[in-house]
């Protein structure tokens, strides 16, 4: 099996790949602008995607990780306007138990936004979340 490419395009000739794409639908699904995360970040999401499915993601994939990913960046008040209470409770569940675990997607994806430095000062106090 052949490992799946991720690419930005070039010069508006090449498109960007199917994974970029559907994340940044999904981010926008989240009420989250993709223009608001950096390309690197972005395939830095798609290749820890990569790694924990080797062979494709689950349909819900995308979704789930940028509803994840929104609610770290924008907080909780503003992630609730944008998607709800059931969908801010989900993420504060998943968040709570990436801390626990440790070493999951989850755990990644919290990283990922702390590391890029764009994950919500209050998300950080709430959580505790550094990096060690």
């Amino acid at each position: 099996m052949t490992k799946r490419r991720s690419s930005l395009g070039f010069l508006g000739m090449f498109g960007r790949s199917g994974d970029l794409r559907e994340l940044d639908a999904a981010l926008r699904g989240a009420d989250l602008h993709p223009a608001l995360v950096p390309e690197g970040v972005k395939l830095t999401i798609v290749n820890l995607m990569k790694d924990h499915w080797p062979d494709e993601p689950p349909p819900d994939a995308y979704r789930s990780m940028a509803q994840l990913f929104a609610y770290c960046i924008a907080g909780p008040e503003t992630f609730e306007q944008a998607n709800g209470t059931e969908r801010r409770l989900d993420a504060e569940r998943r968040i709570e138990a990436a801390l626990e675990a440790g070493d999951s997607f989850d755990a990644q994806i919290v990283l990922m936004a702390l590391h890029a430095k764009l994950i919500s000062a209050e998300v950080v106090e709430r959580y505790g979340v550094r990096a060690d």
